[in-house]
């Protein structure tokens, strides 16, 4: 883990100012080594939104198998809540327990998918981005909805999207990521290019509308009957849907 961004404990006022400054230190070109490990990551929330839980599923990449990824690891990692939902804010809610979470991974990614939004963010700060740049690494946003940005009507054949856009500037794809299906939202988040973030998602899609590493994310986070405290499971724990 690389030394700390910024402390937590900030006001919304200082909150907003710091993203602005730190979406000037964003990369949105690639650089990635190369990939042997990808992470999906998502939040979810226990005790009416006092306890935060972040899930973190490792996957083994082989381009051989793709998109069917063995599953290495994954991790539930549960903290207090540190702020309220704020509209913009939230990776300031979210992130602190998914650095818990990726602290106790055995192996570091080369990549990260997270489950929310890069730079398609009204101050270019998702949580996809906010994570990259702490942990300095590549990051891709794949979000389920649209946060911010006009986009065009997307082709309904997997594969066929469209730019989202904030005035002129691009930032991030509406994805149609299977036939006739409701699309996702990708973004780049930090040492990565909106066109590689695309063909990553692409490479790593599965039987549903999400790639692997942010469909098991999801579905890790989404369990409520998880124990109260760290989880650390082995794929052979890891039961096939």
């Amino acid at each position: 883990m690389k030394t700390a961004l910024h402390e937590w404990n900030l006001a919304p006022k200082e909150a907003i100012a710091l993203q602005k400054e730190l979406a000037q230190k964003l990369e949105l070109t690639d650089r990635i080594d190369p990939v042997t490990h990808i992470a999906g990551m998502d939040i979810g929330f226990e005790d009416n939104g006092d306890t935060t839980r972040a899930a973190v599923v490792l996957l083994r990449w082989d381009p051989a198998t793709a998109p069917d990824l063995t599953v290495v690891e994954q991790i539930v990692h549960r903290e207090p809540t540190r702020m309220p939902y704020i509209p913009g804010l939230l990776s300031f809610r979210e992130i602190p327990a998914a650095l818990g979470a990726f602290e106790k991974l055995s192996i570091m990614p080369e990549l990260i998918m997270v489950d929310g939004q890069g730079i398609a963010h009204p101050r270019r700060l998702g949580i996809a981005a906010h994570l990259g740049l702490w942990l300095d690494l590549p990051t891709i946003g794949v979000a389920k909805s649209r946060l911010y940005g006009k986009h065009d009507e997307v082709g309904e054949e997997r594969g066929e999207w469209v730019p989202l856009r904030s005035g002129r500037d691009t930032i991030g794809a509406v994805l149609r990521s299977r036939n006739k299906v409701k699309p996702v939202f990708v973004s780049p988040g930090h040492r990565i290019s909106l066109e590689t973030s695309l063909e990553w998602v692409m490479r790593c899609l599965g039987r549903t509308k999400l790639p692997e590493p942010t469909r098991l994310a999801d579905r890790l986070a989404s369990r409520r009957d998880q124990r109260k405290q760290t989880v650390i499971q082995t794929s052979e724990n890891v039961s096939a849907d």
